[in-house]
Formats: C-alpha cells, structure tokens, sequence
C-alpha cells in the first residue's frame, strides 16, 4: 500500500465511518470532486442519516462539472449570501493544505454551517502540488483548534492517523452547539505531541524484528 497518500486516507475514511452516522440534515462536501472516497465508494454513503447530500467545485482539473446538487465556490472569495449557514454539516477532506488564504477558506468552512464542520488535514506528508493548485500548508493540532476557536467553534472531535513511516492526516470535528453534542459523540484524547514517533530510529516493533533475525543468524551459524 502506497505509505505517501493511500495509508492515511484509508485511516481518514475509517474514522469518517464511524462519525457521519451521528449526523442529520443537509450535508456539503466542500471542493469534493465527485465525492470518490478513493476506494471504491463516495462519501454521501457514510452519512446514512443525511436529509440531502451536496457538493462544492472550483475551476481546474477536478473542479466544477455543472452535476445536479453541486454548487461553484472559491473558497478564498466572500462568500454568497445565500450559503450562509445552508448545511447543517460541511465537510471538506485534504483540500486547505492547496489554499494560500487558509484563514479566510476555514472562515467560509465555517460560515457555510449551520452546526457541524469535519476536517481533514495533513500534519505530514509528500508535497504534492500540480500546475493547477500548489502546496501552501500542514497544519498542528493547535492550529486546528485556533482556527475552530476564531470562527465561534469548539472542537468535539479530534484524531491523528499513527502508522509508521507514512503520510500523518487530522481529522477534526467542529460545532456551534457543543454541549448538543458532548454525549453523542466518541470520546478522544486531545493530541498533545502529534507525529512523536518521528525520529524514532528503532520502534518497538522493529526492535523485536531485529532481535528476531540476530537469534535466528546466532542459531544458523551455531548449526555450522
């Protein structure tokens, strides 16, 4: 499995699962392409209890296609009067980290909700712009909870993928209303030291690997 992109998305979209079932009403994926999870599926599936789905474009390769519930938003402009508040959930997956003007995309992130706002960003990972969107960002946990903080949200939910050796993704959740929220959602840990195994030149894992083959190649060459 390729550790640069496909781990941490597969582990994203894992933990997307186990959330979109709590949330009801309409629902937005922001700058969604065509909603592809990557692995066969699309995301309006995960959300089983949604009223109606709906979906954000931008000009350039895999932008806007003109499709039914899909409307044309630049994250970096002021936003329509008429998206104030329109969904009851936005989500928007690996899109900020392309957005030179973060602050002012998170703020129309926010602004497009009524309640509910699901991010998922990488803290770590292979630059990978393209001539039609750069690479700008990599975003803390801290930075993450400021941006929530600045726009009238609070974090309910917050989670980092942990694989070794691969591309880190957050995924954060935001509300207007938490105290709605604080008995139904899952229980986390907030992320003190996001990425700590970095630099670990021998992880407990590997460690027991190696004492492994040292006892075998002690054992081979005692048979000699």
């Amino acid at each position: 499995m390729d550790r640069k992109f496909r781990i941490a998305r597969v582990w994203s979209n894992r933990e997307l699962k186990k959330l979109a079932p709590l949330f009801k009403g309409d629902v937005v994926n922001i700058s969604a392409w065509d909603d592809r999870d990557k692995e066969g599926g699309y995301y309006q599936d995960y959300f089983t209890q949604k009223d109606r789905y709906y979906f954000t474009n931008y000009s350039g390769e895999r932008g806007w296609q003109g499709k039914q519930n899909e409307y044309f938003l630049d994250l970096t402009q002021e936003l329509p009067s008429e998206l104030h508040q329109r969904f009851d959930v936005v989500f928007n997956h690996t899109t900020l980290e392309h957005v030179f003007d973060v602050r002012k995309a998170f703020q129309n992130l926010c602004l497009v909700s009524k309640d509910i706002v699901i991010v998922v960003v990488p803290f770590c990972q292979k630059q990978h712009g393209k001539d039609m969107y750069c690479d700008f960002w990599r975003f803390t946990p801290t930075c993450l909870r400021y941006l929530f903080k600045e726009n009238d949200f609070e974090v309910i939910y917050e989670a980092q993928s942990q694989h070794k050796n691969a591309a880190i993704y957050l995924l954060f959740v935001g509300s207007r209303y938490s105290e709605k929220w604080r008995h139904i959602m899952p229980t986390y840990k907030e992320i003190k030291e996001c990425g700590n195994w970095i630099g670990h030149p021998l992880h407990p894992l590997n460690f027991q690997f190696i004492k492994n083959i040292l006892s075998f190649l002690k054992n081979f060459c005692f048979a000699f």
